[in-house]
């Protein structure tokens, strides 16, 4: 479904932010790779936690739930596809597949089915493949994309190395993995690493769940022992900085009286430095008790920033850009091309045809501000990708025509609720039929 964006001069209200979806998905796994039971309250429900949800369940965890809780039975270090399953299903969550590529690794033969090969279907898991192969397993893939099938199963610790230049998750997933082989491992990362703030949230769960890793300083090299095991415990997840990104960017353009509770001034999630970026912007906020309350005139100040520890709220920030006095750029963030879209090219397009002035350089995104808004009056592909979604959407707030996003349902990935909460704000947001 479509939906039509409204100019809309004021936004007012309170309401609670979403569960994280990345706390959330690292939680379930560790749940489902403890023996025993744990409880994990206040989980994300979105198209990608629930895709974790039904591999786990595929893969032999047993799952129970209410409306404030998870009582999760795992499967140890044991994953227990039935032989007549081989297939699992992610569908369009790209952190989904490389965590369990990694867990599937320790089965037989798992095929892995290409359910989005317009989004997902084209993101290339090359550098976790041949990490993967390191260990033993043998991999069928289309030039690194999905479809993929990994025969496993009797894999052998050592000393790994893994490229981190394209995505931080491939890194993750072999931590989740190798401390439940016999033999101890080395991990090294070579090239770069993108987003080491989300490996770091990676490492906090870990630890949570009982697993040690000795990691150095810069997060290039990890010790792992082998034979670990996770425990059964109990986990709480904390709210949800990227989906409230968005939220944020559109109290700061309009003129708002706007106030989210949950989330954690302490937060080791990358994407708090929304909270640093709106400052930056002149946006006046409390952030106080893990409650934000922007109170916002719509005028902001052009920004500087690196957006490499803040990949999933920089869409988001540079919808506030498109209204700033000046010129802002976000450097730093070429990972934003290989998500469910080219975050960089496909998005630039789109705030053009809007009406934004924008350029791109390979990692890079400048905005040239109009603080007396953009034209819209046009429709806008959001090319099946949630992030794009939400951020177009601050940006029709402010256009002098409404603007109509293509497939905006695809906002469920990560925020089902979130035309919801817009509309409880007072935004002039609604669904239309394609």
């Amino acid at each position: 479904m479509d939906v039509r964006v409204t100019p809309t001069a004021q936004l007012q209200g309170d309401i609670q932010a979403l569960s994280s979806k990345n706390y959330t998905t690292r939680y379930l796994l560790a749940a489902a790779l403890a023996d025993g039971q744990s409880t994990i309250y206040y989980p994300a429900h979105s198209e990608d936690s629930d895709a974790m949800r039904r591999c786990l369940r595929d893969l032999g965890a047993v799952l129970e739930e209410d409306d404030t809780k998870i009582v999760l039975t795992g499967f140890g270090g044991v994953p227990k596809l039935l032989p007549e399953n081989k297939e699992l299903n992610v569908g369009n969550a790209g952190a989904v597949l490389r965590f369990l590529m990694g867990i599937a690794s320790l089965l037989p033969e798992v095929h892995f089915i290409n359910a989005y090969p317009d989004s997902l279907g084209k993101r290339p898991h090359d550098d976790l493949i041949e990490a993967l192969e390191q260990l033993g397993a043998k991999i069928e893939h289309r030039e690194g994309k999905l479809p993929i099938t990994i025969y496993g199963g009797e894999l052998r610790g050592g000393a790994i190395k893994v490229s981190g230049n394209i995505s931080s998750q491939f890194l993750s997933a072999l931590l989740f993995l190798v401390p439940l082989l016999k033999e101890d491992s080395t991990i090294e990362v070579t090239d770069d690493l993108k987003s080491k703030v989300v490996v770091g949230q990676t490492l906090e769960v870990l630890k949570e769940a009982g697993i040690v890793i000795e990691a150095s300083e810069d997060l290039m090299s990890y010790r792992v022992p082998g034979r670990q095991k996770y425990e059964a415990r109990d986990y709480r997840v904390q709210g949800d900085y990227p989906g409230s990104a968005a939220v944020l960017a559109a109290a700061a353009v309009t003129e708002s009286d706007v106030t989210l509770r949950g989330l954690t001034e302490d937060s080791k999630q990358g994407e708090r430095a929304i909270v640093d970026v709106l400052r930056m912007m002149g946006v006046p906020f409390t952030h106080e008790d893990s409650v934000i309350h922007v109170q916002s005139k719509g005028k902001l100040k052009a920004v500087e920033f690196d957006g490499d520890a803040a990949t999933d709220a920089v869409l988001a920030m540079v919808a506030a850009a498109v209204f700033a006095e000046g010129t802002s750029r976000f450097y730093n963030v070429e990972n934003l091309r290989y998500k469910e879209c080219d975050r960089i090219t496909d998005y630039v397009n789109e705030l053009r045809k809007a009406g934004a002035q924008v350029e791109e350089r390979q990692a890079e995104i400048i905005v040239h501000g109009r603080p007396e808004g953009v034209e819209g009056g046009v429709e806008i592909d959001a090319h099946y990708d949630h992030r794009v979604i939400m951020a177009l959407t601050v940006v029709g707030l402010r256009s002098k025509q409404p603007i109509i996003i293509r497939d905006a349902h695809h906002v469920a990935k990560s925020y089902p609720i979130y035309f919801d909460h817009l509309k409880a704000l007072g935004a002039n947001v609604e669904w239309i039929n394609s």
